[in-house]
């Protein structure tokens, strides 16, 4: 079993930073793509960044520039800086990996349980 744990998340003016973490656990073999998804109320869960493990990169066009996605393999974690936030940044914001784990050969797409940013005033 694998899990995913995000932190990180919290109150922010307009214009603030904030920096997110998530760790997995487990018996991880191998991580392949890590990535960001957020979901507003009502709304459908979107890709905002994501990292392969050959560490290439992807944005949504909406934070590029603003966020950068990184990853530290020895820790199994990824993260996502967050600047010049915007109320519209405003989210839960889920951690996604695709993980080989024991007893397995091939990866599964594992969830974190979301952590949530508010940008206001």
């Amino acid at each position: 079993q694998v899990q995913l744990v995000e932190s990180g998340g919290g109150l922010v003016q307009p214009g603030g930073s904030l920096r997110l973490s998530c760790a997995a656990s487990g018996r991880i073999l191998r991580i392949n793509a890590m990535g960001w998804f957020r979901q507003e109320p009502g709304k459908e869960r979107e890709l905002v960044a994501a990292i392969t493990g050959g560490y290439t990169t992807n944005y949504a066009d909406s934070v590029k520039g603003r966020f950068t996605i990184s990853r530290d393999n020895a820790k199994n974690t990824v993260y996502l800086q967050m600047n010049s936030l915007k109320p519209e940044d405003t989210a839960v914001y889920y951690c996604n990996a695709m993980v080989v784990a024991a007893p397995y050969s091939y990866g599964m797409d594992y969830w974190g349980k979301g952590t949530l940013v508010t940008v206001s005033s």
